[in-house]
């Protein structure tokens, strides 16, 4: 079994030549649904949350830094990674200064899968509850993804416990109901059973243009595909199902122009992911995706916000172009 590449060489690993994909094809040996046999750059600890009567509890990584500037970071992941693949940002804001908060929401990662739906509203109930225990009264938030929703609703509900807010290549820049017509649960469940790690595989670097090499993208295949021979797979199943639920019924499009906070988006040019897009009318799917061009208009509406485009990048902006990541990140946070 291949064991978790440690993400902070992924930016580094842009400079070796293409492998076969080992991976897929060599014996898993089973993760547990909480990815229990997948390593994360540091301890993981878990909080206590309640979601709909449903007691769970929240991993999250608390990076110290060497010289405290006295502000601390959120980093919030994105839908199809673990939490774990932020660890060049980590090291990145934490030499800077910065203490490094970093969660695994309810239904992701290291974090419970919850038997109830998932909810932008309860994650960032928790990820406020995480800031209380952590005695945190304002952070900068960090979001890559389905973590620029999340970002996004914490903002507009919790204005004040933010100071400013990194949208990294964030999905739910438009309204996908608009193309793509309901799916059943069950059906996107049989859907995704079915993928092969090869497909998987496959279907990331389709739809987020990475400019990474294969085993760069290995340790993504790993913590889905490795929970496969968990007996407890099938719950593990019904919870990602449920976020890509989320993300359809619960926009957050309309809402972005609303944010008063200071916002960057730092989008890959490269960048044309639309979830459900397959699932849309063919006349409909060229129009969905186009990140870029809709970062820059939701900017220009926004009372203090802009957009940075960075060419030749895909949807893993912070491990594709870490030096220009770093460089507008650090910039604005120092505003």
């Amino acid at each position: 079994m291949n064991r978790l590449l440690p993400a902070a060489l992924a930016a580094a690993l842009v400079t070796i030549p293409p492998a076969t994909h080992a991976a897929d094809t060599a014996p898993r040996e089973p993760y547990g649904i909480a990815l229990e046999g997948f390593a994360y750059p540091y301890p993981a600890h878990l909080l206590p949350v309640i979601n709909d009567g449903e007691q769970l509890s929240m991993a999250h990584m608390d990076v110290p830094p060497a010289q405290p500037n006295g502000r601390t970071v959120v980093l919030l992941h994105g839908r199809n990674f673990p939490s774990s693949y932020w660890a060049p940002v980590i090291k990145m804001l934490s030499e800077a200064g910065y203490r490094v908060v970093v969660p695994d929401q309810v239904g992701f990662g290291k974090s419970s899968k919850p038997q109830g739906e998932l909810h932008f509203d309860n994650l960032a109930r928790n990820t406020i509850a995480l800031l209380d225990h952590l005695k945190i009264d304002k952070a900068e938030i960090v979001a890559h993804s389905l973590g620029g929703m999340l970002g996004v609703r914490i903002a507009r509900a919790y204005p004040d416990r933010v100071a400013h807010l990194v949208l990294t290549a964030p999905i739910g820049l438009e309204d996908y109901r608009l193309y793509v017509p309901p799916t059943p649960t069950e059906k996107m469940i049989e859907t995704e059973d079915k993928l092969t790690a090869e497909g998987y595989r496959k279907q990331l670097q389709t739809n987020y243009a990475i400019k990474l090499p294969p085993e760069a993208i290995t340790p993504f295949i790993d913590a889905r595909f490795n929970i496969k021979g968990s007996p407890d797979y099938p719950r593990w199943l019904r919870a990602f199902v449920s976020s890509g639920q989320m993300i359809y019924r619960e926009p957050v499009a309309h809402e972005i122009p609303l944010v008063a906070l200071p916002t960057l988006f730092i989008m890959g040019a490269d960048d044309h992911n639309a979830p459900g897009r397959p699932l849309a009318p063919e006349a409909l799917r060229a129009k969905m995706g186009q990140n870029a061009e809709l970062a820059k208009a939701l900017a220009a509406k926004m009372p203090n916000a802009r957009a940075e485009v960075i060419p030749d990048t895909g949807h893993l902006v912070f491990l594709e172009a870490p030096e220009k990541y770093k460089e507008l990140v650090l910039d604005f946070l120092g505003r």
